[in-house]
């Protein structure tokens, strides 16, 4: 089959096109053919992308752990799908991605595709809403009322951090600058902070969470403006190996959940969250895709890698 990879263990930024092996379904997995799959340029740095669990290089690694497609066989002991389900999910990140015409999963990281979304649309939901569901609900424990700052809204993750938190009852503010202002405010933000124009740390005091999809100085700006009870949860990349320990443990990475697929896919077929399609590029284009050199419509939004770039 055709698929994307990784030319060797040294360059991170390295990716062919070209035949690589086809995966089948061991027992307890699902072969699913892939229709589409997101795009994570910062994936190409990542510690699993270049090694196995037991701390083995990995050679030609697959990127691309979100997908939408159809299930085209089950391994032994699968149940709750069958063939020919359109589904949507994620796949772990020590295992080959879905940058290809075929990957593997197991039932606990996907579920049924949204049926209001087409399958460019699906393969953009499930690292960042996942994440931002995880983040606000699992990690910090988001409860209705509360005041959560937002940084990174207008990236794959942010706005459905937004989305999610103002579903859940509370109260945001978001930073943002340029025109991603007023696309923050469709989201629905309560406040937003052109972090250009003024100094977010000035303008915003007394939160109860953080969720933070930047990093760095904006990271650790924002500790000063907790309130009683607040905490911090951060999803940038550099904080995973920082000696700080708040840091360390506002960290998380996303895990992939069936049952948390299926809410979020209850609230897409609900019109209360909706996915932001960057663009759609074919198998060929997938390396420039990596690399950054594809414009996002609109300037947000996630690319996905199509298997068949025509589709509904």
């Amino acid at each position: 089959m055709k698929g994307v990879y990784l030319l060797d263990n040294s360059d991170r930024r390295g990716l062919a096109l070209g035949d690589v092996s086809m995966p089948t379904a061991g027992d307890g997995e699902v072969l699913i053919q892939v229709s589409s799959a997101g795009v994570t340029p910062t994936e190409l740095s990542w510690y699993p992308t270049f090694n196995t669990k037991d701390g083995q290089p990995r050679v030609h690694a697959i990127p691309g752990h979100e997908f939408s497609g159809v299930i085209a066989a089950l391994g032994k002991g699968v149940i709750g799908f069958s063939v020919g389900d359109e589904v949507y999910g994620m796949n772990d990140w020590f295992a080959q991605g879905a940058t290809a015409e075929y990957c593997v999963a197991v039932p606990s990281g996907i579920a049924a595709k949204p049926a209001s979304l087409s399958h460019h649309e699906a393969a953009t939901v499930p690292i960042g809403a996942l994440t931002a569901w995880q983040g606000l609900v699992d990690k910090a424990k988001l409860q209705g009322g509360e005041r959560v700052l937002v940084h990174g809204n207008a990236g794959a993750v942010g706005a459905f951090v937004v989305r999610i938190a103002k579903l859940q009852g509370a109260y945001v503010i978001a930073t943002a600058t340029g025109s991603n202002i007023e696309f923050v405010k469709s989201l629905g933000a309560d406040e937003v902070i052109d972090y250009k124009a003024t100094a977010f740390e000035q303008s915003v005091a007394n939160v109860d969470i953080v969720f933070d999809a930047v990093g760095g100085e904006t990271l650790q700006q924002s500790w000063k403006l907790l309130g009683p009870n607040g905490r911090v949860v951060t999803i940038a990349a550099e904080s995973e190996g920082a000696s700080d320990e708040r840091i360390k443990a506002a960290f998380f990475i996303v895990e992939p959940d069936r049952e948390q697929l299926e809410k979020l896919s209850i609230l897409i077929n609900n019109g209360a969250l909706r996915p932001f399609l960057g663009g759609v590029v074919s198998l060929e284009e997938a390396p420039a895709a990596y690399a950054g050199r594809i414009p996002r419509k609109d300037g947000h939004g996630k690319i996905v890698v199509a298997m068949t770039v025509s589709e509904n």
